[in-house]
């Protein structure tokens, strides 16, 4: 049968197959930070726990080296390069304050690009419930990890919460400046998707013009439902973990 055959005699499927799976769990060792020291096995421990052919070890190994997330020298081994943060979906939508194991985890901090009083643009009044040209706060910013750039969003804000944050410190993440600018908040919706980065994004986030992103579309909400702010947010996904939980209703 097919599945039985004798490695040196695999389909191209097969091969393709092989790549795939051997990928997929070493790239999410590698952002997860299970490998010690950063450290990967070597090539023939990774054919004996996978049960992969040295052809397909180093193939996978030069994948993952041209994706940024590991470097291989003579006589020193492979290592990862990079770490990703990992965050909670609830802690993003900021339904839950950061655990201690993400505050030790992220070190986030921002880099403001742009912010400014702008008319709302007709498209944003229309996901905001608010009329174009209204005076709304955009507020710009790539988010760091030690010099590391992660991600960019764009914000546009309305009042009267614009006002509180227009000249608040942003020190760390977003919630702790709507938190220290007092600005409450009741509801979160993101909407997800991916996009090739264009070059000036790229440019931003360090990455390669045409490398896939996590883009994210976030509108928060007041306690009474009103919404106040929408945002645009690009990721590197080699750079940021979304962990998302939920339990089946018995």
């Amino acid at each position: 049968m097919a599945g039985h055959l004798p490695r040196s005699h695999q389909s191209g499927d097969e091969r393709e197959g092989d790549l795939r799976r051997l990928h997929d769990l070493l790239r999410s060792a590698i952002l997860r930070g299970v490998f010690p020291d950063g450290l990967l096995p070597t090539e023939a421990e990774l054919m004996a726990s996978y049960g992969a052919t040295r052809a397909t070890v180093r193939e996978t190994l030069a994948v993952l080296r041209r994706e940024g997330l590991i470097d291989r020298r003579q006589g020193v081994g492979t290592h990862v390069v990079v770490k990703a943060v990992l965050t909670q979906l609830v802690e993003a939508h900021g339904a839950e304050p950061p655990s201690q194991e993400s505050l030790l985890n992220r070190r986030l901090r921002p880099r403001v690009l742009d912010r400014s009083m702008i008319p709302l643009p007709a498209l944003a009044a229309d996901r905001l419930d608010a009329p174009a040209g209204t005076p709304c706060l955009r507020l710009e910013y790539v988010s760091l990890f030690g010099d590391e750039p992660h991600g960019m969003a764009t914000n546009y804000v309305l009042s009267p919460e614009a006002e509180r944050m227009a000249d608040m410190p942003f020190v760390h993440d977003w919630y702790t400046l709507l938190n220290e600018a007092g600005v409450g908040y009741g509801e979160s919706e993101f909407i997800y998707g991916c996009a090739a980065a264009d070059a000036a994004t790229a440019a931003r986030l360090g990455m390669a013009e045409g490398s896939p992103m996590i883009t994210m579309e976030q509108v928060i909400r007041d306690a009474a439902g009103r919404p106040f702010n929408l945002a645009f947010i690009h990721i590197r996904g080699d750079r940021f973990l979304f962990v998302s939980n939920a339990a089946r209703r018995q």
